[in-house]
């Protein structure tokens, strides 16, 4: 296995191409889902360098801070407050080109401008998010949605 990843240029869509096989190989034989969530979260900082990227984990009824790469962040947050508490209760990807137009947004950095979270869900049930800020407005779209849902597809289970 290579340690290293290879950054790629071009559009985002040529990016996650790229970029999608490098975290497959990573990831292959992994069975402890905290370690992959945390290459992976590395490997989207690296190849994009949106301001934060990472997972929260579904404990008990909140939402606890797992691997995540970029700013100090909440570390926990409640079942349908915020992006993330939403995506959470409605098992829905949500996209969101600017926070500050988004009524009950969590500012974790006053930096984030925009968002997007998808949940992972295993057997019906959601047992993570995946959480991306930016700087930019309008910075996530739906190519980010189709990609991030292909790398939580990668994670293993069980997510805990």
């Amino acid at each position: 296995m290579s340690e290293d990843l290879h950054i790629v240029q071009g559009t985002k869509e040529e990016q996650y191409r790229a970029l999608l096989p490098q975290v497959q190989a990573v990831l292959e034989g992994e069975t402890d889902a905290i370690a992959a969530m945390a290459n992976v979260a590395a490997a989207l900082k690296e190849q994009f360098g949106w301001l934060w990227i990472g997972f929260y984990r579904v404990v008990g009824n909140e939402l606890v801070l797992g691997p995540f790469q970029g700013p100090i962040a909440c570390i926990r947050i409640q079942k349908g407050q915020g992006v993330c508490g939403q995506a959470w209760q409605l098992q829905q990807n949500i996209i969101v080109p600017d926070v500050n137009q988004f009524p009950g947004h969590i500012a974790c950095s006053s930096l984030s401008q925009s968002e997007i979270v998808l949940p992972v869900i295993r057997q019906g049930k959601t047992v993570a998010v995946l959480d991306a800020d930016d700087i930019a407005v309008n910075r996530f779209d739906s190519i980010d949605e189709h990609w991030l849902q292909k790398m939580i597809g990668l994670l293993p289970e069980p997510i805990r």
